[in-house]
C-alpha cells in the first residue's frame, strides 16, 4: 500500500529530500545574490549623492568665476572706451621705461 502511493507521485521519500535540499541551496544562493545587489545599489546611491554634491559645488564655482570674468570684461570695455591717445601714451612710456632699464642693466655689466 505505502509503496504504491509513493510511486504514484513519481518520487520516493529520499528523492523528495534531495529536491528539497536542492531548493534550499538555490534559495540560499538567491538570497546571497539579492543581498549583494541590495548592498551594491545602496553604494551606488551614496556615490550618486556625492557626485551630485560635487557637481553642484562645481556649478557654484563656475558661476562665481563667470561673474568675476564678466566684471573684468566690463572694466576692459570701460578702459577701451576711453581716449585711445592716452592709452597709446601710457604704452609708449612703459616701453621706454623697459628699454632704459634693459640699457642700464647691460651698461653695468
Amino acid at each position: 500500500g505505502d509503496g504504491a502511493s509513493a510511486g504514484s507521485y513519481g518520487y520516493t521519500n529520499s528523492g523528495y529530500s534531495v529536491y528539497e535540499e536542492e531548493n534550499e541551496r538555490l534559495t540560499e544562493s538567491l538570497r546571497t545574490k539579492v543581498s549583494a545587489i541590495k548592498s551594491l545599489s545602496i553604494e551606488i546611491g551614496t556615490e550618486v549623492k556625492n557626485q551630485n554634491k560635487m557637481l553642484s559645488d562645481m556649478d557654484n564655482d563656475f558661476d562665481s568665476a563667470g561673474g568675476l570674468l564678466g566684471a573684468t570684461m566690463g572694466r576692459l570695455r570701460t578702459l577701451s572706451r576711453g581716449s585711445q591717445t592716452k592709452l597709446l601714451c601710457y604704452m609708449m612710456l612703459f616701453a621706454l621705461f623697459v628699454f632704459f632699464v634693459i640699457y642700464w642693466i647691460i651698461k653695468l655689466r
